[in-house]
């Protein structure tokens, strides 16, 4: 889900940087940017709560099946 709202914000800043007149295609690699630091701070999560010793969920808990 941050990643769908880090998208919808970043495609805001695309047509209002472009309405100002920066170029469409500079604004957009701002917004792709934005896009894959989300991602990776998504997939990076988990590992960052385990290493932190942060409490991790169990597979139960998660939902996988055994």
């Amino acid at each position: 889900m941050p990643v769908l709202v880090t998208l919808a914000i970043g495609l805001i800043w695309w047509v209002t940087a472009w309405s100002f007149g920066i170029k469409a295609f500079d604004a957009f690699l701002l917004t792709v940017g934005m896009v894959v630091v989300a991602a990776a701070a998504m997939m990076l999560k988990p590992f960052m709560d385990q290493v932190l010793g942060k409490d991790v969920p169990g597979t139960e808990e998660r939902g996988a099946a055994l």
